[in-house]
C-alpha cells in the first residue's frame, strides 16, 4: 500500500518491485531496481527516506527515522530488520533480525551480522564487520564477505522481473 502523508507521496521508480503487502508512507524516494518484499513497512513521517538503486529490503522489515535517512545503493536489508539508521553506505548488508537504532551511520561495504543490535548514534568506518549486542566492529570484511554481499544483492535484482511478471507487485 502506498499512502500520502502531510502532502508527501512516495516516489517509486517504475523498474522497482514493491510487494502488494508492503506499506510505504510519506516522503519516500525509491530509485531504480529496488525490491521491497512482503510485510515491509517504510514510514517517512519525520523526514525523507531515500533508498538507492539496486537495494533490497526483505520480508517484515521496518525502515523509519526521526530525521532524514539514506539507504545507499546495492544494500541488502535482511528479513525482520528494524532500521532507524541515518545512513547505510553503498554495498552494505544488514543481517536478518538486526536492529539499527536512531542516528546509526554505516560506511560503505559494512556487514552487520544477523541478530546484532547497534546502539544510537554509533558510527562505523567503511568495510566494518559488525557483530553483537551492542554491535561492535570486530574487524574488516574479507573477500568472502564481499562476495556474499554482492551475490545477495544480485540475486534480489534478478528476482524483480520474475515477481513483476507473476503479477505479485503493487500496481503503482
Amino acid at each position: 500500500m502506498i499512502r500520502t502523508l502531510n502532502g508527501k507521496t512516495p516516489v517509486i521508480h517504475p523498474s522497482s518491485f514493491i510487494s502488494e503487502t508492503s506499506y510505504i508512507v510519506g516522503d519516500v524516494l525509491i530509485l531504480e531496481n529496488v525490491s521491497i518484499w512482503p510485510g515491509t513497512v517504510i514510514r517517512a513521517d519525520s523526514g525523507k527516506i531515500t533508498i538507492g538503486k539496486g537495494t533490497n529490503i526483505q520480508d517484515n522489515s521496518v525502515v523509519h527515522s526521526d530525521d532524514d535517512a539514506q539507504i545507499g545503493e546495492y544494500v541488502t536489508i535482511g528479513h525482520r530488520v528494524m532500521c532507524h539508521a541515518k545512513i547505510i553506505g553503498n554495498n552494505s548488508l544488514i543481517g536478518n533480525g538486526s536492529i539499527l537504532n536512531d542516528g546509526v551511520i554505516l560506511g560503505e561495504k559494512c556487514l552487520v551480522s544477523s541478530g546484532s543490535t547497534i546502539t544510537e548514534n554509533s558510527k562505523f568506518e567503511d568495510r566494518s564487520l559488525i557483530r553483537g549486542t551492542p554491535g561492535k566492529s570486530i574487524g574488516k570484511i574479507r573477500k568472502k564477505h564481499e562476495t556474499l554481499m554482492e551475490n545477495a544483492t544480485q540475486s534480489y535484482i534478478k528476482r524483480i522481473n520474475y515477481y513483476k511478471k507473476s503479477d505479485l507487485n503493487l500496481k503503482i
